[in-house]
């Protein structure tokens, strides 16, 4: 839209990304940084929107600055710094919100804010030895929260919030099948996308993860992956994926200056916690603060996207939202292209 409140409104002028690829996929040798500086490099040629500051997330790099080294790459004067920062997986986002507070406090010039990953090159993760002739001990995931408060993998607390939250199988089957259906429909249609940056010289603007043929038999076929009688399965799950996407950040006053007709307004973000047990409810919650803060109802949005990783989160913050399933993610959402 084109109409804000006043001049320091931040404003998101432009997007970037690659087309997502599967873990050990189209990116299975391309480390993050490559990614990164693909989508980085295709900022470059926006006209008169050289930035003064590069704000990235990543969870899976395990360290560094990967915001300086993609920029570097990308070709980005040596007087550019970079940012990196983790919140697992809301690193992009929160970004994106980084930047935004950055403009909405003063600073009138061009940011450049999203996330990256590749799962298929993160580096192996390792505790010192206990003894001097003992081996590391390897793990896949950090540690979220202390032992005595539970700290279940992302799928248990997946499986926590379908039984407390009442969200069935047959739900989160149908959710994800829709999820895959409009992913398709999207790729299928005759819209330009803009937003896609190649990766290699033969590689289509498609994302590797939505799958044809998907069935509501096929669904049923998937066993529980994370309890014996559960409902979360790999087909109501999402999938590791490969990728980088950022956008371009700057004060309402500098869009309307550097000519723009078309703009998102930043009005406003929440970020909380909920119990470790029932993570993935926490989006639903921030949504209704969010609400309240700003006066209106998650319903009245036109436009609703929510990051799958599982459907039994994305259902059960939809309830806490008080808005229907059909409302969110319109052409697809991470349980076809793949999460980050």
């Amino acid at each position: 839209m084109n109409s804000f409140r006043d001049s320091s409104t931040p404003v998101i002028v432009a997007v970037k990304r690659t087309p997502f690829g599967l873990v050990n996929g189209w990116y299975k040798s391309l480390p993050a940084e490559e990614l990164l500086s693909l989508v980085l490099k295709a900022v470059c040629d926006i006209p008169e929107t050289e930035p003064i500051d590069v704000v990235i997330g990543n969870a899976a790099v395990g360290g560094g600055n990967i915001a300086r080294l993609g920029l570097l790459m990308a070709g980005y004067p040596n007087s550019t710094p970079g940012l990196s920062i983790d919140r697992q997986c809301s690193s992009g986002l929160d970004a994106i919100l980084l930047a935004a507070t950055m403009i909405a406090g003063g600073g009138d010039g061009v940011y450049v804010a999203g996330g990256v990953e590749s799962c298929s090159t993160r580096p192996l993760r390792a505790r010192r030895p206990s003894t001097e002739d003992g081996k590391p001990d390897f793990y896949d995931r950090p540690q979220f929260a202390p032992p005595e408060s539970g700290d279940p993998d992302l799928g248990v607390a997946a499986e926590n919030v379908a039984q407390q939250f009442g969200i069935t199988r047959h739900r989160q089957d149908e959710f994800a099948l829709e999820s895959h259906r409009r992913a398709l429909a999207l790729r299928n249609s005759s819209l330009k996308r803009e937003d896609l940056v190649a990766v290699g010289d033969s590689m289509d603007l498609d994302d590797q993860g939505p799958r044809r043929g998907l069935r509501p038999l096929t669904m049923s076929r998937f066993d529980p992956v994370f309890a014996a009688d559960g409902t979360v399965t790999a087909g109501n799950s999402c999938r590791d994926a490969d990728g980088a996407a950022v956008a371009v950040l700057m004060s309402a006053q500098r869009a309307e200056r550097l000519g723009f007709t078309f703009w998102l307004e930043f009005d406003g973000a929440v970020t909380t916690g909920v119990d470790a047990a029932v993570a993935g409810i926490a989006g639903g919650v921030a949504a209704r603060t969010l609400g309240t803060q700003l006066d209106f109802e998650p319903h009245d949005c036109a436009v609703i996207e929510f990051n799958e990783a599982f459907a039994a989160q994305v259902l059960a913050s939809a309830d806490i939202m008080g808005i229907p399933s059909a409302r969110l993610n319109r052409d697809g959402g991470a349980l076809a292209i793949g999460h980050p």
